[in-house]
C-alpha cells in the first residue's frame, strides 16, 4: 500500500486548524520552526540514557499510554489486548480498530500528527490501512534513526525535564550529563509520597528515603532533614524544578507540637485523621517550598485529579492505567492562604499552577495576579491545559482566560506531560491551535493586523519566554 496521498486529500496538511490568512502567515512565519522546552513529563529517563530503540509500534506506541487504553476500553476492547498478554501486532490491529470512533476526541487528532511527523505516513488508521502502517512504522523503527535520543533531536526539543521521586538515584541523567547527545535532560523533585501521611504504604516509603538520604527518619524534623538531603543531591545533579500531584493545595493552622505527635501517630501505624492529614501537608509542604525557594528552584502544582476511581481495576493493573478523573475541589482559599503565608515571608519562588477542573480556569487565572510583584516577568504562571484538558477545546479555554485576567503575553507555553516519545506532536498542535486564535482576531479586527507585534508574542509563548523563565 502507498502510504502516501495527493496533497489535496490528506488530512493533515499544511494549513491544518489554521482558519485564515492571518494564523497560517503566524504558524508559518513564527511559530513552526522555534525550538521545544518540553520542561514537565514522563519520559523514563533510562530509555534515554540506554538510546533504546523499540522493537515495534505498538511498544513505543501502545504501551503505557493510558488516553489510548481509556478509548479502547470504551470501544469495548478486551484488556488482554490493551495491557494484557496479547501479541503486539494484535494490541495494534485493536487499536487501529478503535481510532475511527475517536472521532472528535483529540487522541484522533493526536494519532495522524504523530503518523504524519515521525513517519511521513498520511493515511488515516483503520482496519483496512493497519497491518502497512504498522509494518512501515515497525521497520523505521528498528533502524539507528528512530532510537530515543534520535526521535527527541527530529523534533527540535532543546529541553526536557522528566520526573522523579526523591528517592531516585538519577544514575540515567548523570550518564547522560556525562555522554550527552545535544538535548539537555533534566529532572524535575516530586516529593509527593512523602506528604502522603494517610497511606497505607507512608512508613515503607519513609524506610526507602531513609536509605536514600543516609538520615534515620524517627521525628519529623528528621524527616525535612533527609528531604533536604535529597534536595541537595538533586540540586547537584542540575535540578531546579519540583513538581506536585496534589487534588488541592491543603492549608490548616498547626502548632508544630501537632505535627509532631501526628507524626509519631502515624509511624507507630497509628490512624490519622483527614484534619490531621491536612495539617501535616500544609506544614510539609511550605517546609518544602521555602526550600525550593532557598535554592532558586522553580515549583508546579498539577492541581485537581481525582485519582484511581475504580478500585477493583487500581488493584489489578496499579495507578496510572486509565482510572483517574477530573475532580471538583475547592481550589481558590486555600491555594490563596498558603502562597500568601509564602509570600508574607518572602520565600514564594517561581510557580507554575495547573488546573485540571475547566470551571476553575478564572480562579487560577486570577488567583496567579495576586502574586506577580514585579520582581520577575510571569512570576507565577497559570500553566497551559493539562491532561483531560490538553486538547484544542481546553487549552483554547484556558488561553482565553490567561488573556482576559492576566497577560497571555507571559505565558511560557505547552509542555508534553506525556511519557511517550512520540508526543512532542502536541507541541505543534498548541501552536497551530495559538496561531489561530491569534489569527481569528486579526481578521475580525480585535487585535491589530501586526505580524511583528503578534508575531513576536506567539514566538514568546512558544519558546523565548519559557527559556528566559526557566533559565536553562
Amino acid at each position: 500500500m502507498n502510504t502516501s496521498t495527493p496533497n489535496t486529500e490528506k488530512f493533515i496538511h499544511e494549513d491544518y486548524l489554521l482558519e485564515n490568512n492571518f494564523s497560517q502567515r503566524l504558524y508559518h512565519e513564527f511559530a513552526a520552526t522555534m525550538p521545544i522546552i518540553d520542561y514537565h513529563c514522563h519520559l523514563p529517563p533510562k530509555e534515554i540514557a540506554e538510546n533504546r530503540i523499540f522493537d515495534n509500534l505498538t511498544q513505543i506506541w501502545i504501551n503505557g499510554d493510558h488516553y489510548k487504553w481509556r478509548a479502547m476500553r470504551t470501544f469495548g476492547i478486551e484488556e488482554k489486548y490493551i495491557t494484557g498478554t496479547a501479541p503486539d501486532h494484535e494490541k495494534f490491529g485493536q487499536w487501529a480498530k478503535t481510532v475511527p470512533y475517536t472521532l472528535r476526541n483529540p487522541l484522533y487528532h493526536w494519532t495522524h500528527l504523530e503518523l504524519k511527523r515521525y513517519f511521513d505516513i498520511d493515511v488515516l488508521l483503520n482496519t483496512s490501512t493497519a497491518n502497512d502502517i504498522y509494518t512501515e512504522a515497525t521497520t523505521k523503527l528498528q533502524t539507528t534513526a528512530y532510537s530515543c535520543q534520535n526521535l527527541i533531536k527530529k523534533m527540535n526539543v532543546k529541553v526536557v525535564c522528566t520526573t522523579e521521586d526523591p528517592i531516585d538515584d538519577l544514575v540515567h541523567h548523570q550518564h547522560i550529563a556525562k555522554n550527552g547527545f545535544g538535548v539537555k535532560i533534566s529532572t524535575s523533585f516530586r516529593p509527593d509520597k512523602a506528604l502522603l501521611i494517610g497511606d497505607e504504604n507512608y512508613n515503607s516509603y519513609l524506610d526507602k528515603l531513609a536509605e536514600a538520604s543516609g538520615v534515620e527518619i524517627t521525628t519529623y524534623k528528621s524527616l525535612c532533614d533527609a528531604l533536604s538531603k535529597r534536595l541537595d543531591y538533586f540540586d547537584a545533579n542540575g535540578c531546579k524544578l519540583s513538581d506536585h500531584g496534589l487534588s488541592n493545595i491543603p492549608y490548616r493552622v498547626y502548632t508544630d507540637a501537632e505535627i509532631e505527635t501526628i507524626f509519631q501517630n502515624r509511624r507507630t501505624h497509628k490512624v490519622v485523621t483527614i484534619a490531621e492529614e491536612e495539617k501535616f501537608q500544609t506544614a510539609l509542604l511550605l517546609y518544602l517550598c521555602e526550600q525550593y525557594h532557598s535554592r532558586n528552584w522553580i515549583q508546579q502544582f498539577h492541581l485537581g485529579a481525582l485519582r484511581n476511581n475504580n478500585e477493583r481495576m487500581h488493584r489489578l493493573l496499579g495507578p496510572d492505567t486509565g482510572w483517574d478523573s477530573i475532580g471538583d475541589y475547592p481550589q481558590a482559599y486555600t491555594l490563596s492562604r498558603f502562597l500568601n503565608r509564602l509570600d508574607s515571608k518572602d520565600k514564594l519562588t517561581k510557580t507554575i499552577l495547573y488546573n485540571l477542573n475547566p470551571s476553575d480556569n478564572e480562579v487560577l487565572a486570577s488567583m496567579i495576579g495576586n502574586f506577580n510583584d514585579g520582581s520577575t516577568k510571569g512570576k507565577i504562571q497559570f500553566g497551559s491545559g493539562w491532561w483531560f484538558l490538553d486538547q484544542k477545546d481546553g487549552m483554547t479555554k484556558q488561553m482565553n482566560a490567561l488573556s482576559n485576567m492576566g497577560l497571555i503575553s507571559c505565558f511560557i507555553g505547552m509542555l508534553t506531560d506525556s511519557r511517550s516519545f512520540l508526543s512532542y506532536p502536541r507541541h505543534e498542535y498548541f501552536r497551530r491551535i495559538l496561531c489561530n486564535l491569534f489569527g481569528k482576531e486579526m481578521l475580525k479586527g480585535e487585535i491589530p493586523k501586526d505580524f511583528d507585534l503578534v508575531g513576536k508574542i506567539v514566538q514568546d509563548i512558544c519558546y523565548n519566554n519559557a527559556k528566559e523563565y526557566f533559565n536553562f
